[in-house]
């Protein structure tokens, strides 16, 4: 009998990682590709996907906000057309997928949102009126709530495009800042261009923000068994608080929903989980922020039980009314 597994026993083939085309899903896939190498002693070989969130140029909350990078790189999965795709994680729809298995999530990047302004300018050092990019109703919500309660007068702009493009906006002076995700720039080597690092007191990332999603196909067993040594516990805990507080709240990516798991030690024992998540109105005018902390999860069900309790609690204060909000 012939094992067709990716791993199987007379497999010398290099194993076919699925991405995305941009620059930065490349980086990212290729900081994988190695580190699969190394578990698994194979070549792995990267296989470019288009997506249909690559190649539409309406804005992300128009166009459904989750799954539309990550639809057909799951369907080329499915069709045995790549062995195991890498997504980032805030992209992911919070429901499983039927026939895949997320098999690993690595240890996380620095999950805070990042600006790049005009002259080496931190956010408090914005000139009234300052334009500031960004595709995101999340970040707008935060960032224009802030600017409330500190009496700063910014204007948020809706963006798109990669990171090149959003950068180039502010490179030109159509716009004064920009923010992005810390995690991208450290994975293009382009730390040095952020002039401030958001505080998460002040905006809080997106579910999964900064983490990896390695997701296979159920039947690859032993490939599943392999890419496991990537996963990092602490980092699947917290994540999967963050996404089930986002599932509670019934909100795609493209909702103003931000969500942090960050663990608390005691000295060096790490004893707790503390969870925060916001919602807000994209005027900034409306905010629902609240936490919980518990034991550190020993299991998916303990970590989503964590955040589909402080969902409630949002829910009955009021975050339903905000979750409609879609910035146009």
């Amino acid at each position: 009998m012939t094992d067709n597994s990716p791993l199987g026993a007379g497999a010398t083939k290099p194993l076919r990682l699925g991405t995305r085309r941009s620059k930065l899903a490349m980086a990212q896939s290729g900081l994988v590709a190695d580190a699969v190498s190394e578990v698994t002693g194979r070549a792995v070989e990267l296989v470019e996907i288009t997506t249909y969130g690559d190649t539409s140029r309406e804005h992300l909350a128009q166009i459904g906000g989750t799954g539309v990078f990550v639809a057909a790189l799951r369907d080329a999965l499915l069709r045995g057309e790549v062995d195991f795709a890498v997504h980032s994680l805030k992209d992911l729809p919070t429901t499983p997928h039927e026939g895949l298995v997320l098999a690993a999530v690595p240890v996380r990047e620095d999950p805070r949102d990042a600006l790049v302004a005009r002259d080496g300018l931190t956010f408090e050092q914005l000139p009234s009126g300052a334009r500031i990019g960004t595709g995101s109703p999340r970040r707008m919500a935060q960032l224009n709530a802030y600017a409330r309660s500190h009496g700063l007068d910014i204007e948020t702009v809706p963006i798109r495009g990669n990171v090149d493009t959003r950068i180039g906006f502010v490179r030109s002076g159509e716009l004064d800042a920009v923010v992005l995700a810390a995690a991208g720039l450290s994975r293009l080597g382009r730390s040095g261009e952020v002039t401030d690092f958001l505080s998460v007191d002040t905006v809080l990332p997106a579910p999964g923000q900064g983490a990896l999603a390695i997701e296979c196909a159920a039947s690859s067993a032993d490939l599943a068994a392999a890419l496991a040594e990537l996963d990092d516990p602490y980092t699947r805990a917290a994540v999967t608080a963050e996404r089930a507080l986002l599932a509670a709240l019934e909100a795609g990516c493209s909702a103003p929903v931000g969500a942090l798991a960050d663990l608390l030690a005691d000295g060096q024992a790490v004893n707790e989980l503390r969870l925060r998540g916001v919602v807000g109105s994209t005027d900034g005018s409306s905010l629902v922020q609240m936490s919980t902390t518990g034991p550190v999860p020993t299991s998916h069900d303990d970590a989503a039980a964590l955040g589909r309790e402080l969902a409630a609690e949002m829910l009955a204060k009021g975050a339903a009314g905000l979750m409609g909000e879609r910035a146009l």
